[in-house]
């Protein structure tokens, strides 16, 4: 491993659960992806694009918790604003999002 990190740096790394509340097509994403609204709880409801469309349809999104960087400065995607990374597991083309084996509070962390 390259990139060694300390302890310091991976708490600076704001990880939270939210709940997908709205899920719409992003046509002008350069690769294909949804955008997405996350309740977050007390933090707010935070936009995200994600090129999850292989594994996910838009109905399967909605109403399921996902673990997010919330403490990334936001980013443009096309007409897009991006407040939020969603993460998951990597597998070629296909993203597996990442999620609580049961459902918890909106706003919670992940450590």
């Amino acid at each position: 491993m390259d990139n060694i990190i300390t302890f310091e740096d991976f708490t600076k790394v704001d990880l939270r659960i939210g709940t997908i509340v709205e899920v719409n097509d992003f046509p002008e994403a350069r690769h294909p992806a949804y955008q997405l609204k996350i309740d977050f709880g007390d933090l707010g409801v935070k936009t995200s694009s994600a090129q999850i469309t292989t594994r996910y349809e838009k109905e399967g999104l909605l109403h399921k918790q996902i673990v997010a960087v919330v403490n990334f400065p936001k980013k443009q995607i096309a007409k897009f604003m991006s407040e939020c990374l969603v993460l998951g597991a990597v597998d070629g083309k296909d993203v597996i999002l990442l999620n609580p084996q049961i459902k918890v509070k909106n706003g919670s962390t992940v450590s």
